[in-house]
């Protein structure tokens, strides 16, 4: 039996419509994106089938465009859209840090910042330029490095403080083994930092450890 003849309170578009997307499953939203099923699939088994075989949500979008190609069911059109859903995301994610209010807290950036950087297999060191007032005036990714770490040259990073007109910085780096416990080696470039930004009268608000899942704020431990 195909979807579409199923109770209409079953049917993922309008449990969606009725409940709200937080009571649809992960196989469920993925449904809605890929339309159809293929033969002897429907659309929620199909999106079971690409979960598991990529090992999860996480996994599947983290998941590079050549291995996507190679998964069952995934053509060009599908695979456009779940692309184009995970970029809205971070669009969305995006915006929230630039609705016109200063960040105050490490949750205000974490969100945007773990969306960004948790997926890398390397270590990539970013930035969140800041006006006076700590609204945002861009984000860059400054520097990878391999999995044992990143190169982070702290004249580069007063140079672009420089060119945006930034008062403050936040600062940003992932760790690709997913867990945020930071090194020694993260809280003495933390310190290189603060001191060549401080030269120039920018102040560095914060550095936050990206792992898989969460973050953790050098502020809040009082290493800054």
């Amino acid at each position: 039996m195909g979807i579409c003849e199923w109770p209409a309170a079953e049917r993922p578009r309008e449990k969606l419509l009725t409940l709200g997307a937080s009571h649809l499953s992960d196989a469920e939203l993925l449904a809605i994106f890929l339309r159809t099923g293929r033969p002897g699939q429907n659309a929620i088994e199909l999106g079971r089938e690409l979960l598991v075989k990529s090992g999860g949500l996480r996994a599947l979008m983290d998941t590079p465009v050549p291995r996507l190609r190679q998964m069952p069911g995934l053509g060009n059109a599908r695979l456009s859209q779940l692309l184009a859903a995970l970029e809205l995301g971070q669009r969305y994610l995006a915006e929230e840090l630039n609705r016109g209010s200063g960040l105050t807290r490490p949750d205000d950036a974490g969100r945007y910042l773990l969306s960004r950087l948790r997926g890398y297999k390397q270590e990539v060191f970013a930035c969140l330029f800041l006006d006076n007032k700590h609204r945002v005036l861009a984000f860059e990714e400054m520097f990878r490095g391999t999995i044992d770490g990143a190169a982070v040259y702290p004249r580069e990073v007063v140079r672009r403080a420089l060119e945006h007109n930034a008062a403050a910085l936040i600062l940003a780096h992932n760790h690709p083994s997913g867990v945020a416990e930071p090194s020694e080696a993260d809280r003495s470039i933390t310190r290189r930092l603060v001191e060549a930004l401080g030269l120039v009268d920018i102040r560095v608000l914060d550095h936050l450890v990206i792992g898989d899942a969460d973050w953790v704020s050098l502020a809040e431990r009082g290493w800054m």
